[in-house]
């Protein structure tokens, strides 16, 4: 199999609209195998171990089998980057046609996260908004800015609150007048399995690249038996029709999902239309590879990474 992955590899760079978690440019590794594409995209940093479970949702995609569907299409949700201008704001919502949900990017500026929800509604007074923080408050710092945020606009207007503290101690602790939604306590957990959320969180974010692969999430949704959000790893079209078909697979799916992010690229590999605020199920066919082929130097970077990957994921299978 590995053969086969590196026989068809694609690395390619593909460009940002904005900058997203100092992205400017996304690296994603695509390859072929029976079914179609898989994707193999861990953000760089990331050690062997972390990005074997990528390499196995790809090898999924590619070479696995494919989950039963319960819909064809789902509801996605905006996503607004930690931008600040009121132009920019509205120009990156003009991307989502018809999303009744907006996912904000909050946590470093107070003052800043206040102006930038503001300018959200300017745009859309109806929009049900999520905030996401990616793990960066503390206890205080989570329940002090919620009662800022919560003062100036409104608790209805908010959905819920995305991992505003890093640990699931201090997640047990939090005492928030909105919904916690766990992302990186279940992503970044040595066995997902075994966290105990019960007191910690009320909905659980599932990105299918990260967590393995399309099956493995299911499982992991079928344990926890909380109400799921499925999320992208900002993958390219080919990593997100998987999450895709993660959330057309799930027995319930009760919120919009985070996988629209394929438009904060600026140029992707196939096009994943929104229409009124839903994407369709679809396989995905790359077309324009050779436009955004990666570096020589960095095409074997990635045929290492993969290979060490590889030998993680198979002593695991």
């Amino acid at each position: 199999m590995l053969n086969e992955i590196l026989a068809t590899l694609q690395v390619l760079s593909l460009p940002t609209r904005t900058n997203f978690r100092s992205v400017t440019k996304r690296e994603v590794a695509l390859f072929k195998g029976p079914n179609g594409w898989g994707e193999f995209s861990p953000f760089l940093e990331y050690e062997k171990e972390e990005a074997s479970y990528w390499l196995g949702a790809g090898i999924e995609a590619a070479f696995g089998e494919l989950p039963t569907l319960q819909r064809d299409e789902i509801e996605i949700n905006a996503t607004l980057p930690a931008v600040d201008s009121e132009i920019d704001v509205e120009r990156i919502l003009s991307w989502y046609p018809g999303a009744k949900v907006v996912k904000i990017k909050v946590g470093d500026d107070l003052e800043a996260d206040l102006n930038r929800i503001q300018h959200a509604i300017n745009f859309n007074d109806n929009l049900k908004i999520r905030l996401d923080v990616n793990g960066g408050w503390s206890v205080k710092q989570a329940e002090d800015s919620i009662a800022q945020i919560v003062q100036r606009f409104g608790l209805e207007r908010f959905e819920y609150i995305e991992q505003p503290v890093a640990t699931l101690q201090e997640l047990k602790e939090l005492n928030l007048p909105i919904p916690v939604a766990g992302d990186e306590v279940i992503r970044k957990a040595k066995d997902p399995f075994s966290v105990d959320l019960q007191g910690a969180v009320d909905i659980l974010m599932l990105k299918v690249s990260p967590l393995g692969g399309i099956a493995r999430s299911l499982a992991i949704a079928k344990h926890h038996n909380l109400p799921i959000v499925v999320s992208s790893a900002l993958e390219s079209a080919v990593g997100i029709s998987q999450g895709i078909r993660l959330a057309a697979a799930l027995p319930q799916l009760n919120y919009a999902c985070g996988l629209a992010t394929g438009k904060l690229l600026s140029n992707d590999v196939a096009e994943l239309p929104i229409i009124a605020g839903r994407m369709k199920v679809s396989e995905v066919h790359p077309t324009g590879m050779l436009n955004f082929q990666a570096a020589p130097e960095r095409i074997t970077w990635w045929k290492n990474r993969i290979r060490d990957s590889f030998e993680v994921w198979q002593a695991r299978n």
